[in-house]
């Protein structure tokens, strides 16, 4: 899904050819062109290399500050992370990858326990002291590189951004509104998992380069070579007809206020819009998931309402590109448990 959510920006399976595919998503993560660590929120991100020690920096306290009770309920305390970073390290030197059962058994091995949820935040921990981050993948286990030679290698000599404070802000200010406006500094505060005071600060930096327009009363900010289609929605006039989001999407996932894309009905069905969603017109109107039947790809769609002809058209065709995407055709099925 992951993979899928950066093919849509990226012109995949363009029915003229040309496009990223699946395979190009992965060979670009393998190769370290792009990273995946805790970042923002605490959750996972795709990273370039360039920008990922800025924004551990920027975003790093705030996800340890929720980690604090967690850890305190887990036992982890600062000498655990100590002990654990110095075996991520020793293991991972001169440019080793380790999946996490391979780095959990090391852990054990140096008496350091990896039941419940433990591991996970000594993962977290690793990553967010910019220790480690994602290496290539294994057939399809994931692994874990050292982040400094991850970035070098992508790198290959070129200096990384290094910003701080305000001037990080602004950085991720003037990134989230021009690509996710029209948007209110509340998204932004709760996108980029930081206070609102921190989100009115990086505005400030970069509010000359931006257009506010106010609707219903709250004021928006965005681009001004964005031709919205409406305030609050983040979705451009040039929206395709019909869309298959991936799961965790930013077109949902990346505000607060969901409503301009998500009918409050269709709220607990599509998990405030993160599960992965069938949006015609830039509005939710259902939910899919990808199945795999005798080796054959199918998209199984359970709409939330009766769709046109014409829309269920642009849908089965936008599940064409997908499959284009995956260099596979795709089968679409409409399951029996519509909730109309």
């Amino acid at each position: 899904m992951a993979k899928w959510g950066v093919g849509l920006r990226l012109g995949a399976g363009s029915s003229r050819g040309g496009g990223v595919t699946d395979a190009a998503v992965d060979a670009a993560f393998n190769s370290g062109a792009i990273l995946r660590t805790h970042v923002l929120r605490p959750t996972w991100h795709f990273v370039l290399p360039a920008d990922i020690g800025w924004m551990l920096r920027l975003s790093a306290p705030r996800i340890r500050g929720f980690c604090v009770p967690y850890h305190r309920q887990l036992g982890i305390d600062a000498a655990v992370l100590r002990k654990s970073r110095k075996v991520m390290l020793a293991a991972l030197q001169d440019g080793g990858f380790l999946t996490r059962v391979e780095i959990a058994s090391l852990l054990k091995r140096a008496k350091l326990d990896t039941g419940d949820i433990r591991m996970n935040f000594l993962m977290m921990d690793a990553e967010l002291e910019g220790l480690v981050c994602s290496g290539p993948r294994r057939g399809k286990q994931f692994t874990y590189a050292l982040l400094a030679s991850r970035v070098a290698a992508s790198l290959g000599g070129s200096a990384s951004l290094d910003l701080s404070g305000d001037a990080a802000l602004g950085e991720l200010a003037r990134r989230y509104f021009l690509s996710r406006g029209p948007a209110t500094v509340n998204d932004f505060a709760w996108w980029g998992g930081m206070t609102l005071g921190q989100a009115k600060r990086g505005l400030e930096v970069v509010k000359g380069e931006l257009t506010a327009a106010v609707f219903d009363g709250v004021e928006y900010w965005f681009g001004t070579d964005v031709n919205a289609a409406r305030p609050g929605s983040g979705v451009a006039a040039s929206l395709p007809a019909a869309l298959l989001l991936p799961a965790y999407d930013e077109l949902t996932v990346g505000y607060t206020d969901r409503s301009a894309i998500l009918p409050p009905a269709f709220e607990k069905a599509s998990f405030s819009g993160l599960k992965p969603a069938v949006v015609v017109n830039g509005r939710i109107v259902g939910i899919w998931r990808r199945v795999v039947v005798k080796g054959k790809v199918v998209v199984e769609l359970t709409l939330f309402e009766k769709v046109s002809k014409t829309a269920m058209a642009a849908i089965e065709k936008e599940a064409r590109r997908y499959g284009r995407f995956l260099a596979e055709g795709v089968e679409v099925r409409v399951t029996t448990g519509r909730h109309y």
